[in-house]
Formats: structure tokens, C-alpha cells, sequence
């Protein structure tokens, strides 16, 4: 599997970097869509058939089944090809470790990767790592998925005495900015059932993620010469600054974890005339999830009443569901990853998703959709990293994974 590292370098210098402020789709069609065709094109080079890249910027494709007459289920293999925005992305410059030896590793500008900081890279040791320069993130998430993913179909189609029968590949854009599936056709995709490749750790098995919402308080002041301000003047700054203070504090992603929700402010743009502040919410329970939003819509009805009608509107609009109610009818997707994970020795990691995924939505859309690990850890940042390792391994999961829907 030692192309699986290969492709992973080839694929991580281009920069795919989805823009959450764009309105096209894909979000950033001049880069996304090359990348796309570029993957359509490797994929009819393997051999992977019905490979097409449709308008909107997703990858199709099949690997012919080896079964004569085969009438089981169809196994679908998903991964995004857009990196988030969270980190540079461009001019990425991975660098390999061939032998991890558990010391602290000098990324470059200023940075340091410390086993003190980073845990899991005392479950590295001894093993290949691909990590970032310092100025970019690296681009696992979720190019390691994309490499496993081509390189699993490529071992497969190499090797027609595996049993399995159709298999489905599917490539995504804008998953990073909560687009992934807008336009994914899972009738095309043919599928009676799929994974994400799009995990962390390898072993995770993860069926359940956040309900996911958007929050947008836009705040209207009264703007005055300070001068004559007296009993006039209203601050939306400050008035912003007061809408954050009434949410609980502990109830921000730095004080949760598990299965712990949080209403996050991830930007606030204020004058005195205008504020803006831009939140996500999110928690695995539905009820918290509904009780979270309506608070927000509480705190812009005080401050209304406070400081009069008009003054905060708050829009809240769902991004997501918790995909765990339309994978639980279907328990064997779970059980064949763990005799796999089992037959591999790899150790089975099952935690609930504190983000989401393609498939949470692709859940929700008839296609249930758990995720699997891919190797890739400290994602969306400068300390990112892969283990070549584990990504090896990761292919032979989707390859058994297909064995195993066979029989």
C-alpha cells in the first residue's frame, strides 16, 4: 500500500480550500473543480468504471463486481476534496519521517509538534509520519481519505479474486463548509449503504455527531457625536458585547466535551451603528439542541424589550442532525466494521462525532453513512499530521469492508 502515501502527497499540494463567504457551488470552482477532474481521470486509469464528475463538482465512479449474478447490498466509500479555512492551504509543503522516535519535531515557522501537547504522538512512535512547514495545515482532512479511498479501488481492481460485489467511490466538495452534499445524488450513487472516510484516529467508528445550527444576531444602534451623546447613544458594540455575556459560559466548546453541547461565537463585527455576531450551536441530545437555539432567540427578545423593539434580530437556521436514528436500524454497518477492525488487530474506537459529516446528512437523505478513521490527526490547523501507517491500514479496511458485505 505504499501508494497510498504517494497519492496522498500528490494530492495535498494542491490547494482545494473551500470559502464559507462564497454563493457558487462548488465555493471555489477555479481550484475544486481541476482537482475533481483530476481524481475523475486517475480513476478511469485504474480502472474504476462509470467515472463521471458531474456539474456540480462530485465524483462518481465503480468498481465492478466480481460475484456473477451478485444480489447482496451495494457499499458505498466517501471523502470530501475540499480543506478548511481554518489554516492556509496553499503552498502546502509536507515533509515524510520515516521513523517517528518520540521527540519533539521542529515543523518551522516558530512551531513545534510536542508529545507533551499532542498525545497521540505517543501511539506514533516508530511510525511514518507526513507533517506541515509551519505556515499551512497539511490537508488530511480529508485527502488521506481521498488516497485511501483510490487506493483501496486501485487494489481492488488488481485483485479480481477478492469477492465483493459493486462497489460505489464517491468524492464531495465543500464538506469543510457544511455544503458537502447540496447536491449529491444518492440515486446516481447507487448505494444501499456507504462510509465517510473522513475520521481521525484509525479504529474510530463514529455514528453519531451533533445537531448542528447556524446563529446570525445582526444589532442596529443609534449613532451620535459622542459629544452630545447623553441619553441618546446606543452602542451596538456594546450591546453585542452584552448578548455574549447572557450566554453561559460554561457552555462554550473550550469547557465541553463527549457528549457536551455548546453555542459558539466564531466572529462579531461591531461600531457603534451596527454589530454583527455569527454563532454555531451544537448537541448530540435534540432537546438541548431545540433548548440552545430558542435561548438565543430569548436573549434577543430582552434586549429588545431593554432597548427597544428592532433593536437585536436573531435568525437561526438547522445545519445538520445527529445521524445515530438512521444508523441504528441497520446495526450489521457496525458490526462488520468491527470484525474487520477485529481480523486487522486494530482496536475499535467508538465515540460520538463532536463536528459532523457528509454523512450525517447523507444519513438523513436515505443513504445511512457512518464514518471510519483515517489516520489524520490535529486536523484544520499547522499541527496536523498523518501516520502513513495507519493509512495503509485504513485501505485494507475498506477492502475487507467489501469482502465482508459479500458474504
Amino acid at each position: 500500500m505504499s501508494n497510498v502515501m504517494d497519492r496522498f502527497l500528490k494530492y495535498v499540494v494542491v490547494d482545494t480550500t473551500s470559502n464559507p463567504e462564497s454563493e457558487t457551488f462548488p465555493s471555489v470552482p477555479e481550484t475544486e473543480i481541476p482537482f475533481a477532474d483530476a481524481l475523475a481521470d486517475e480513476l478511469k486509469e485504474i480502472g474504476v468504471q462509470n467515472v463521471t464528475r458531474d456539474e456540480n463538482g462530485y465524483v462518481y465512479g465503480t468498481i465492478p463486481s466480481t460475484i456473477e449474478g451478485y444480489q447482496g447490498p451495494v457499499v458505498g466509500f466517501i471523502a470530501h476534496m475540499d480543506t478548511a479555512s481554518d489554516a492556509p492551504g496553499a503552498g502546502i509543503s509536507p515533509r515524510v519521517i520515516d521513523s517517528y522516535d518520540g521527540s519533539d519535531i521542529e515543523l518551522g515557522n516558530g512551531l513545534v509538534l510536542r508529545p507533551a501537547d499532542f498525545e497521540s504522538l505517543k501511539g506514533n512512535v516508530g511510525g511514518k509520519l507526513i507533517v506541515t512547514d509551519g505556515n499551512t495545515l497539511l490537508g488530511g482532512d480529508d485527502k488521506a481519505g481521498v488516497a485511501e479511498i483510490m487506493t483501496a479501488a486501485e487494489y481492488l481492481i488488481q485483485h479480481p479474486e477478492i469477492q465483493h460485489g459493486p462497489i460505489r467511490i464517491g468524492f464531495t466538495p465543500d464538506e469543510e463548509i457544511g455544503r458537502g452534499v447540496d447536491y449529491f445524488d444518492v440515486a446516481r450513487f447507487g448505494a444501499d449503504y456507504a462510509y465517510t472516510m473522513d475520521g481521525g484516529e484509525l479504529g474510530e467508528l463514529e455514528y453519531e455527531n451533533f445537531n448542528a445550527a447556524s446563529g446570525l444576531v445582526e444589532i442596529n444602534g443609534i449613532s451620535i457625536h459622542p459629544g452630545s451623546a447623553k441619553g441618546k447613544m446606543l452602542s451596538a458594540a456594546l450591546v453585542g458585547m452584552e448578548f455574549q455575556s447572557l450566554l453561559p459560559v460554561f457552555e462554550r466548546p473550550e469547557h465541553t466535551e463527549c457528549r457536551e453541547g455548546f453555542t459558539h461565537l466564531i466572529s462579531f463585527e461591531g461600531t457603534v451603528d451596527r454589530a454583527r455576531l455569527q454563532y454555531i450551536i451544537r448537541d448530540h441530545d435534540k432537546a438541548l439542541f431545540e433548548k440552545k437555539k430558542a435561548f438565543l432567540q430569548q436573549i434577543g427578545d430582552f434586549l429588545n424589550k431593554k432597548y427597544g423593539e428592532g433593536t437585536v434580530k436573531v435568525t437561526v437556521a438547522d445545519s445538520y442532525y445527529n445521524m445515530k436514528e438512521q444508523v441504528e436500524p441497520y446495526p450489521f454497518l457496525l458490526e462488520n466494521v468491527k470484525e474487520v477492525y477485529k481480523e486487522l488487530d486494530i482496536e475499535p474506537i467508538i465515540q460520538p462525532i463532536r463536528g459532523g459529516t457528509d454523512g450525517a446528512r447523507l444519513s438523513f437523505m436515505g443513504l445511512p453513512c457512518p464514518n471510519l478513521g483515517t489516520g489524520d490527526y490535529n486536523c484544520h490547523g499547522r499541527f496536523e499530521y498523518v501516520c502513513v501507517d495507519k493509512m495503509e491500514k485504513a485501505v485494507m479496511v475498506i477492502v475487507k469492508l467489501c469482502e465482508r458485505f459479500a458474504k
